[in-house]
């Protein structure tokens, strides 16, 4: 029941607020094979549109933390459901492990909610004045964190915990610190790493090492 209204005001505001293009028809069901390459994609025929087009199932069960950070992101995008394309609207499932990390990474294009399914997290971002505004959330409770600022959700807890997380965007996208700036193909110039972290040549290597050890 809290799920349910949790999505009815998601529906509510972001209905309003959404930060993609407005839909200038019914529906543009996405037509994620077309070539084109235009901002979003391409709809589909509707004489081709189903109802699986506005379907998906990904969320119902868990997915496997079994990695280095202890967390997976499950997203329901319109990658995953072609229905939402021009929307302005897509959920992810984000489970964690006991401790696990969704480490500190951004969201280009969309502010997102998270609506805690189980379990205990302490969460936050960080502000362009360098101010770090954090929580500890429960079961049931929501944290909004700003289109485009650093964030990020650990789990403190010996149980698993699991979010509901909605973005006002049909693909957000993502962008996570660390990898971006270690695992970037082609690599970041290793001068550029040494300075803005004030590190040797040797830790840029061993830093980057462990990244290409866990893709």
């Amino acid at each position: 029941m809290v799920a349910t209204a949790f999505l009815g005001l998601f529906a509510t505001i972001y209905g309003t607020l959404a930060s993609d293009p407005d839909m200038l028809q019914d529906i543009c069901v996405a037509d994620l094979s077309s070539g084109i390459k235009i901002n979003g994609f391409g709809c589909k025929e509707l004489s081709n549109v189903t109802a699986a087009d506005f379907f998906f199932d990904g969320l119902a069960k868990p997915g496997s933390t079994n990695n280095t950070m202890g967390s997976v992101v499950t997203a329901a995008n319109v990658q995953k459901i072609p229905g939402l394309n021009t929307l302005g609207v897509s959920l992810a499932r984000i489970d964690y492990a006991p401790h696990g990390l969704n480490p500190p990474h951004i969201h280009p294009r969309a502010t997102e909610v998270v609506f805690v399914l189980k379990g205990q997290l302490e969460v936050g971002f960080i502000t362009t004045s360098n101010t770090v505004i954090s929580k500890t959330i429960k079961e049931g409770e929501i944290f909004v964190f700003p289109k485009g600022l650093v964030h990020f959700q650990l789990n403190n807890g010996t149980v698993p915990a699991a979010v509901l997380a909605a973005f006002n965007s049909q693909l957000p996208g993502t962008q996570s610190l660390a990898a971006t700036l270690f695992a970037a193909s082609p690599a970041v110039p290793d001068d550029v790493l040494t300075k803005t972290f004030q590190i040797g040549t040797k830790e840029v290597d061993k830093i980057k090492t462990k990244f290409a050890t866990n893709t």
